[in-house]
């Protein structure tokens, strides 16, 4: 990772990270501590969750096995998602975040998303107040527009400090993120564990093949992933799989870590089993012709300027 985030240790971070979302949820404990083990196996180091993941249960679970291992490893939590980015919620949430991870310290500790309601000042006066107190490493900020984040940015380092990571959203079926977001990061230094790389398990192949998930059963995400070319995509991708003998989520991980402005994609899953392709990406190599087959099965998004002539 370009911006130098370490463990405490001073171990280097993992090229992926893995999402406890489904910790204490649609994955139990026993489950949950299985999929904590094979990225320990896998040498990734880099784990991530949120106050509002699963009512606690997903950062309680990960504090658990955490346990013995902590100073080899980077844990990021996420405050701000309900109740807004207030002092008083910032404090209080962290507060209970802190005691369910039963840690000192969050190495990282992202806005889970942008509060308008609320003066910049205030939230990172609060955030870096906990930096300074050595409660918190880095500042993240997740689901943030370009200027968005550029505003915090500016903000931040008025306080003495700075947002050091972003967390979007990036997949073969969201792509949005290449228009700003991440030429942004590139540009100024910020590292990104980007989130979703199998678009809520679309481009696993899964749905093609008949079995429920997410994208069948929330309404959120049967919006987020609805429109017919997304599930095209996702049929090319299976098909691009099977010509190759290799998983569609093994190629779609591996298509979100070769873009070069990505730091960490973040992968989850709710079983080893599921989770075995997405950690086989590790060891995936995506040539360049692979990478451009794949970036030709979605749109790419339009470039932000309306001069078309002058867009790379």
């Amino acid at each position: 990772m370009e911006n130098q985030l370490t463990a405490p240790d001073n171990s280097p971070v993992s090229r992926f990270s893995f999402g406890a979302m489904q910790f204490g949820g649609r994955a139990d404990a026993r489950e949950s501590r299985a999929m904590y083990e094979a990225c320990r196996g896998a040498g990734i180091n880099f784990f991530d969750t949120a106050h509002i993941y699963t009512q606690g249960a997903s950062e309680t679970l990960l504090g658990t096995f955490a346990r013995g291992q902590r100073e080899a490893l980077i844990i990021a939590s996420k405050v701000g998602y309900q109740g807004g980015a207030s002092r008083a919620n910032i404090l209080k949430t962290f507060d209970e975040s802190r005691k369910r991870l039963d840690m000192e310290r969050i190495d990282i500790l992202y806005l889970h998303r942008w509060d308008g309601a609320v003066p910049l000042a205030e939230t990172f006066e609060t955030l870096a107040g906990l930096q300074q107190a050595g409660k918190i490493g880095h500042i993240g900020v997740s689901n943030f527009a370009a200027w968005q984040v550029m505003k915090a940015q500016c903000v931040a380092r008025a306080l003495g400090t700075q947002v050091k990571i972003l967390q979007p959203m990036y997949n073969l079926v969201k792509r949005q993120a290449e228009v700003e977001i991440l030429p942004m990061a590139a540009s100024e230094g910020f590292a990104v564990a980007s989130y979703s790389p199998l678009g809520g398990g679309l481009l696993s192949g899964k749905y093609a093949c008949g079995e429920g998930g997410r994208l069948s059963e929330n309404s959120r995400y049967k919006a987020r992933y609805g429109p017919e070319w997304m599930h095209a995509a996702a049929a090319a991708l299976a098909d691009l799989g099977r010509d190759l003998g290799v998983a569609p989520a093994t190629l779609a991980v591996a298509w979100v870590a070769r873009n070069a402005a990505i730091s960490a994609p973040i992968i989850s899953a709710r079983t080893v089993a599921q989770l075995a392709p997405s950690l086989a990406a590790l060891d995936f190599a995506m040539d360049d012709g692979l990478y451009a087959r794949l970036c030709a099965l979605s749109p790419r998004p339009a470039p932000a300027t309306d001069r078309l002539e002058e867009a790379t």
